[in-house]
């Protein structure tokens, strides 16, 4: 079936994804995106700091592709990175940040922290975020807590192709804690977004139509079809008579003259 070879690859391109993001985990990856091309499989890894993901004379990539070969059964993997504009509104690293920061200065100050990234995101030009928070913080059992910030999307078609969202855990002494970070980046149009437009931009918008209409009655008129010009008429030329002709129109004048004489 057509069907599970397309399953099998979509899981596989999640556990090489996995798989990078455990490897080089703070190297700042958002994700992975992997192409079959002629040479090979093509992985395209997306990173706020490439340089971390090289190391030094690429060790790095060469570890990951050496990896990749044994553990995937890739023929010849080939790693390509390219840099993110704005890391603030990628949310698996956001959400990575915020398990490292767990990690270093312990739970303590966990509010601040997530206060902190809404923020950030909010300022970059979100439209909307939502951080969620779950395990044994602040008490000995285990709580969930959310921030909310703008508008979020939780149904429908935008809520799965236009939300980002990404998952991670910070390891601490008390147990493990679970992250939850989803982001909708600036210029999402909602199906239920509506425009009112002033007099001036109606205006602008039918001098156009009017000028349109214009054009076209004048490129009726250049459509239509010319008239045919008649054909002028073809001269009459007259025949002269042949010789042999000519004498005997004479003769038949003689004849005549003769005829009238008597």
């Amino acid at each position: 079936m057509i069907e599970r070879k397309f399953v099998t690859q979509r899981i596989k391109d999640f556990m090489i994804q996995e798989y990078i993001l455990k490897s080089i985990s703070k190297s700042g990856i958002s994700h992975t995106r992997m192409q079959l091309t002629p040479l090979g499989e093509k992985i395209i890894v997306y990173s706020s700091r490439p340089g971390l993901v090289v190391g030094k004379s690429g060790k790095n990539i060469q570890k990951l592709t050496h990896d990749l070969k044994t553990k995937f059964n890739l023929e010849n993997p080939q790693i390509e990175l390219s840099e993110i504009d704005d890391p603030r509104l990628e949310p698996q690293i956001v959400a990575d940040r915020m398990a490292s920061s767990l990690e270093q200065f312990g739970s303590k100050n966990f509010k601040g922290t997530m206060h902190r990234a809404v923020q950030d995101c909010m300022s970059a030009g979100a439209l909307g975020v939502e951080i969620v928070l779950g395990g044994k913080i602040p008490s000995s059992r285990a709580k969930s807590w959310r921030v909310l910030s703008g508008y979020m999307k939780k149904c429908g078609d935008v809520s799965i192709s236009q939300v980002k969202k990404a998952y991670s855990t910070a390891l601490l002494k008390t147990g493990v804690i679970g992250l939850k970070v989803s982001i909708m980046p600036p210029g999402v149009v909602l199906p239920d977004a509506v425009k009112i437009r002033t007099e001036e931009e109606l205006k602008e918008l039918n001098k156009p139509e009017i000028k349109e209409g214009k054009e076209e009655k004048k490129a009726e008129k250049t459509e239509e079809k010319p008239k045919r010009k008649r054909a002028p008429k073809k001269k009459e030329v007259k025949e002269e008579p042949k010789p042999e002709a000519k004498e005997e129109v004479k003769k038949e004048e003689v004849k005549e003259e003769v005829k009238n004489e008597s």
